[in-house]
């Protein structure tokens, strides 16, 4: 994109034609169907070329920036009568080809719903290789995508002053940051990258965010930010010369040392109270927990102040399942050179003795004392229901935590406790039988979560309405059950404890 411009009156043209074309999601889903829809999806484009029969602004531009095919420089003329295509061109999103118009870069709407509400972006990002019908290039700005999907859902909005989004690619995290920082600053080693998440800045009227070129820290040495969010390119990549080093997803070192070394380095550029959220990908290596090695990051924090962490590991893969997934990501099929990656790949694992990799979210942050919150667990089941993301969950539970917390047990048996609204309790009878033989509670929003019961604590849960405190309802509890008062809390108040800071009970 060498000789692109950022010309703020060119963004504003792009943006009044695309808005003119009504170019978005609902009406290229109506222009060419949801059998369509689905198979671009898949990596397949002719069902929606052959819907494309018209010259209407709406069909040009799907079949330029969505198709990415080359269209007549007339049609695209007309398409884009403000910008015109010579104005494409100086922005670096398009190749005159003769009488032809190629595009450089795909522009798709990214419809989202936060706890701010509904919106909308433009987001303009690089072909992807059922455009180019290749392996993709090293240095390709990657668009929307899962893990970038997955990180803004987490990310938490509660209102700051200042956001550093970490290696930004196209630019989606950081302008998701802008909707609840006042200002953000965005990081990427990639030139390339930085040209494109400020034309999607531009073009969607957000003026909040300070690009930066460098890596990992280093464009911030020295500053400190109330937010920190990352989708770091935490793939595990063979540092072989004969294996693509994709910028969007390699960060050039050995194994898993990207996600230790922002791991270690955010607490170096954390505010108190401050709160770094990332995606990441560890190894297991031999018969080790990969655990064992992230309590070591986490223990030993460049900046030296410790910081309180909560990580959740969604998935594990095998070596061999790992590699291949990222093979086939980068537009390789199977085939000789398929075989050639993978055995690379699978070599590379060898030597540090790589069984499967792990990948889960990471939520730091740094505490005003010292730390109260080491939570590393294995939740792999589908998340609960959570309309605007599960950044307002992750909020929710940092808070119960520190409520609970600072509470001795005498402070605990003086509150008094709801169930939250999205909490049920299941109970299972042996046929015939008058009591139950499991009995487990569900949260319907959040991580998902069930907690297995036994007969008091389920008796608590079920008389916690707000009316009795917890030393009230124990109480009660200890002589219908014929126990001592003192044992019954000590039994149950660690389970207590446990359910308000997974938001099951609430204050």
């Amino acid at each position: 994109m060498t000789g692109a411009v950022t010309d703020p009156a060119l963004v504003a043209r792009l943006r009044g034609d695309v808005t003119a074309a009504r170019f978005g999601e609902e009406a290229l889903a109506a222009l060419w169907g949801t059998d369509a829809a689905a198979a671009l999806r898949r990596g397949q484009r002719v069902p929606a070329l052959r819907a494309l029969r018209t010259a209407d602004p709406l069909s040009v531009l799907a079949r330029f920036f969505v198709l990415g095919l080359a269209v007549p420089r007339h049609k695209l003329a007309a398409a884009l009568p403000s910008l015109g295509v010579d104005g494409a061109i100086a922005l670096g999103l398009a190749v005159s080809e003769a009488d032809l118009v190629a595009p450089l870069v795909e522009l798709r709407q990214h419809s989202f719903v936060d706890s701010h509400g509904v919106g909308a972006w433009w987001i303009l990002s690089d072909l992807g290789e059922t455009a180019t019908g290749g392996p993709l290039r090293e240095d390709h700005v990657l668009g929307v995508g899962g893990a970038s999907s997955t990180l803004s859902a987490l990310m938490i909005q509660l209102p700051v002053d200042t956001a550093l989004d970490l290696g930004t690619g196209c630019g989606i995290q950081a302008l998701h940051a802008s909707r609840h920082a006042r200002r953000v600053v965005a990081t990427d080693i990639s030139e390339r990258a930085l040209h494109l998440a400020r034309l999607n800045a531009a073009l969607n009227g957000v003026t909040n965010i300070e690009f930066r070129l460098g890596s990992i820290f280093e464009p911030v040495a020295g500053e400190r930010f109330d937010h920190i969010v990352s989708n770091p390119p935490f793939v595990i990549t063979p540092r072989s010369a004969d294996v693509p080093a994709y910028e969007y997803r390699d960060g050039g070192m050995v194994g898993d040392e990207l996600v230790e070394a922002v791991i270690r380095g955010a607490a170096g550029h954390l505010t108190v109270g401050g709160v770094a959220q990332l995606l990441g990908n560890w190894e297991y290596r031999g018969d080790a927990d990969a655990f064992d090695r992230i309590a070591g990051w986490l223990d030993a924090p460049r900046g030296g102040v410790p910081l309180d962490a909560w990580i959740v590991e969604r998935e594990v893969q095998d070596a061999a399942l790992y590699a291949e997934t990222w093979i086939r990501d980068g537009g390789t099929t199977p085939g000789r050179q398929f075989d050639d990656l993978l055995g690379a790949w699978l070599d590379d694992f060898a030597t540090r003795d790589v069984r499967s990799v792990g990948f889960g979210y990471v939520t730091l942050r740094r505490p005003a004392s010292d730390p109260t919150l080491r939570w590393l667990e294995r939740l792999p089941g589908p998340l609960g229901h959570n309309p605007t993301g599960i950044g307002a969950h992750l909020a929710a539970c940092l808070a119960a935590h520190d409520w609970q917390s600072h509470r001795t047990d005498d402070d605990l048996g003086r509150a008094r406790l709801v169930v939250a609204g999205d909490v049920t309790e299941e109970r299972h009878y042996w046929p015939g039988a008058a009591d139950p033989t499991v009995m487990t509670l569900r949260q319907g929003g959040g991580f998902g979560r069930s907690a297995p019961l036994g007969t008091a604590l389920a008796a608590f849960v079920g008389a916690c309405d707000g009316d009795l405190s917890v030393a009230a309802i124990v109480a009660a509890l200890a002589e219908l059950l014929h126990a001592d008062v003192r044992a019954l809390r000590a039994e149950l108040d660690p389970r207590i404890r446990e359910l308000v800071a997974t938001g099951v009970l609430a204050p």
